[in-house]
């Protein structure tokens, strides 16, 4: 991609674990965990995806983002309606939408995923595009779930899921 100028980046503190959230022009590529599972990954392929760095300083769109998420904390809204820009393959875009289908309050295995995406024998690799989602919570990578109903893993920690997963109703094991 062609160098758009930096992604504008602040920080947010969730009652869950801080993130980062970050904007290309007029729509959101970031939602990250400060304190994640494999730190500089997700920063790192934002970078080179679109050719720019980050710098910290608000946004319209960050601001927006960080209203939205007050109110999912409050539980006073179920979807989000910010523009995303996605930093991925065809494939894992295609993850990340069927992610977007996931309705509030409700969780699907890797593999029932998969069998929504029309690819039920690409478990693992759906798995790994859910691994590599940047725009966590807005795109809710944490309604994924193992098999068994158990808590895999997340970026943001296996306790900040649950307390997502708790703070829409859902019940965890």
């Amino acid at each position: 991609m062609t160098k758009n100028g930096n992604i504008l980046t602040r920080r947010y503190n969730s009652p869950c674990g801080d993130l980062l959230l970050g904007s290309l022009g007029d729509r959101l590529c970031l939602c990250n965990w400060v304190e994640e599972k494999h730190p500089g990954r997700v920063s790192g392929r934002l970078q080179a995806f679109f050719g720019c760095s980050f710098e910290e300083a608000f946004s319209d769109v960050t601001s927006e983002a960080a209203r939205q998420l007050d109110e999912y904390f409050r539980k006073e809204r179920k979807t989000f309606d910010i523009p995303l820009l996605f930093a991925g393959t065809e494939f894992q875009v295609k993850v990340w939408k069927g992610l977007l289908e996931i309705p509030y309050g409700q969780t699907v295995s890797y593999g029932g995923l998969a069998s929504s995406l029309g690819v039920p024998r690409a478990v693992r690799a759906v798995a790994n595009a859910n691994a590599a989602n940047a725009i966590s919570i807005f795109v809710p990578c944490h309604r994924v779930i193992g098999s068994g109903g158990t808590l895999t893993g997340y970026g943001g920690g296996i306790e900040a899921k649950r307390f997502l997963l708790e703070l829409e109703n859902v019940a965890v094991l």
